[in-house]
């Protein structure tokens, strides 16, 4: 059986951390800033763990090789 490709779009949006979870950035920070609270502005921030039934969903069907 070939080997199986990783889906383009995952390997750029996602990376594994050590413990196999599923590390992904924050949603929200594209565009529209300016009604935002600057509360939210700094909690959104860098990176985030994915919850577990998404993160299963993402490796399962996108990452075959983890």
């Amino acid at each position: 059986m070939p080997k199986l490709k990783t889906k383009s779009g995952v390997k750029k949006r996602f990376s594994l951390t050590a413990s196999g979870k599923v590390k992904r950035g924050q949603a929200g920070k594209q565009h529209g800033m300016i009604k935002r609270t600057n509360k939210q502005i700094r909690n959104k921030r860098g990176t985030t763990i994915m919850a577990d039934v998404d993160a299963a969903r993402v490796v399962k069907n996108f990452m075959p090789y983890g």
